[in-house]
């Protein structure tokens, strides 16, 4: 007797007999499925902008038979949802959208820092004005404390909602860190103007000199408006807790910039020592340089651990700026009432810290001198929380839930007093509490977390099918050039080729961009390419057999097989 073998069918897999089958072919049962995915730029920028959308709007253009006049207004409108400072965030952003960006694992991240940039400026130029979510203008007052960055962004997104917004203004101008704290050469004035009357110009109030908890308090702001957002920022800079501080020409970081940004002549001598490794003490460096004087930064840990940007640094090298790694102050010495110099301790790294970074260790009896005409200590920085005491929890700041709120009822708050962090940073934390704030008002529920998002990773795509494609070069100033100038900027705005030819670098993760792959490879005629420009493909599943070649080759991995 002869016993019968029976082969198991594969998982996923059956036999099909007769037409398109063949006989005893065996086929999958899974089919294709169009899921977009969201791209890792938007995942890295901690706003999550539509930076995808922008991009592919652009590099588009021809395809959907639009200009790119039109696709630049376009892009603008797409930024314009989640944020108004395109041009400053052009400009100071460290851009960790770009470190995350999947073209890293080919020739380099797309420079979406740059073409955010242009689109922002295109903006101003042309003078465009972000679309309102609606004509109505509700009842529901909101105060906001602060013109920073998150303050105004949360002004101009509860503006788009319809709501009348005060912004109170303790300086005598609004922009906060944005305007005190940057100098002009990396952020210059008309361009930090011309996006906040952008937001002003939609009605919203701003009452500049009017400092909340002296001129007027957190309780008399409850009475008459229904939320408040608290957005103070962090003016005051870290001291170094070193006899001799207290000395005439030593500044910290945030009061020198701060003096320098409002027009006071700040005597500095020929000889400047700035300690620390941000992004304050690398402008406060700089611009001691555009003021005529050599200068030394002094830096507790090496190149590799700065926060500071790294162009920023590069550029405070060019300028010839000596940075003296694993280095600490430890003493300063005095001469006739004035600091002179101070006793450095060099140092070595040793285990992380709670920030992840490896803290230095001095070395025992390994110590130097350095002599100086001003010093300036940009170590870090904290808010005055004169009149918020209430807010704060504990020894900690302004603390609050995952929706900004604070523990007093219908007080919210973002920006540097909760966490010191970027401007990205503040302005998504008053996009997110202007939304809470909305919800608290209309019961309108919150968008999707962005945790809760499928990011498309590089592994999940076929990154042959692109073609290489360098970055687009930004031009820069000549040093001798920038040096004679304080508010000369250093890199220049992409032009119109520039912006397009960067913009189609771009790989569209996780969503389709019409390339016609998986219709090309269909053998089977399952795939059909719409009629019109930007509409979906789509899927005939009778002719499907289950081949997965769609899915295996498109480049993007928007296709599934399930």
């Amino acid at each position: 007797m002869v016993k019968k073998v029976v082969k198991k069918k594969k998982k996923g897999l059956k036999t099909l007999r007769g037409m398109g089958g063949g006989s005893g072919v065996e086929h999958s049962t899974l089919r294709p499925k169009m899921v977009e995915k969201a791209p890792p730029c938007s995942d890295g920028c901690p706003n999550h902008n539509r930076i995808r959308k922008m991009l592919m709007t652009i590099s588009k253009a021809e395809d959907n038979e639009i200009t790119y006049e039109q696709a630049f207004e376009e892009a603008f409108h797409i930024f314009a949802e989640t944020t108004p400072f395109p041009s400053v965030c052009g400009r100071v952003c460290p851009h960790p959208c770009e470190t995350a960006c999947n073209r890293n694992e080919k020739e380099g991240a797309v420079s979406i820092n740059k073409v955010e940039r242009f689109i922002g400026d295109y903006a101003l130029e042309k003078r465009m004005v972000p679309k309102k979510l609606t004509d109505e203008v509700r009842t529901e007052k909101i105060a906001v404390v602060g013109s920073g960055p998150g303050g105004l962004s949360a002004a101009y997104q509860l503006a788009l909602r319809g709501y009348p917004v005060t912004v109170f203004e303790a300086f005598p101008k609004s922009g906060g860190m944005l305007r005190y704290g940057i100098p002009d050469y990396r952020l210059p004035a008309d361009i930090l103007d011309g996006e906040i009357s952008r937001i002003l110009e939609m009605g919203v109030e701003l009452k500049l000199n009017t400092a909340v908890g002296s001129d007027v308090s957190l309780d008399d702001l409850r009475k008459e408006y229904k939320a408040i957002f608290v957005a103070i920022g962090a003016h005051q800079g870290y001291a170094l807790r070193i006899e001799g501080e207290d000395s005439p020409n030593v500044f910290t970081g945030t009061d020198f910039l701060h003096r320098v940004n409002v027009g006071e002549k700040v005597e500095i001598g020929n000889k400047v020592v700035v300690i620390g490794g941000g992004d304050t003490a690398i402008d406060a460096a700089r611009v001691s340089r555009r003021l005529g004087a050599d200068v030394t930064i002094l830096y507790r840990r090496t190149r590799k651990e700065m926060p500071a940007i790294e162009e920023e640094i590069e550029g405070a090298i060019q300028e010839g700026i000596e940075i003296h790694y694993l280095a600490a102050p430890i003493e300063i010495y005095r001469n006739d009432g004035t600091a002179s110099g101070m006793k450095c301790q060099r140092m070595e790294l040793g285990e992380p810290d709670s920030s992840g970074r490896r803290r230095p260790v001095p070395i025992e009896g390994d110590t130097f001198d350095l002599d100086f005409s001003c010093l300036i200590a940009a170590v870090s920085q904290e808010p005055d929380f004169t009149g918020f005491e209430s807010l704060i929890e504990g020894k900690d700041w302004i603390k609050v839930d995952d929706k900004f709120k604070t523990k007093s009822e219908n007080i919210y708050s973002g920006g540097d007093n909760v966490n010191l962090g970027l401007v990205i940073d503040a302005i998504a934390h008053g996009r997110m509490a202007a939304l809470a704030i909305h919800e608290m008002i209309t019961g309108e529920g919150m968008p999707v977390p962005w945790s809760e998002k499928t990011i498309l990773r590089a592994d999940k795509m076929q990154l042959p099918y692109y073609k290489d494609g360098q970055r687009v070069p930004y031009k820069e100033m000549p040093v001798d050039e920038r040096l004679k100038s304080m508010v000369a900027e250093i890199v220049s705005t992409y032009s119109n080729e520039e912006a397009i030819e960067e913009a189609r670098r771009c790989m569209s993760c996780g969503m389709c961009f019409d390339c016609g792959t998986c219709w090309s490879y269909c053998q089977d005629n399952a795939i059909i390419k719409p009629l019109v420009k930007g509409e979906d493909y789509k899927v005939k599943m009778e002719f499907c057999t289950g081949c997965k070649k769609c899915a295996e080759q498109c480049p993007c991995g928007y296709i599934e097989m399930h």
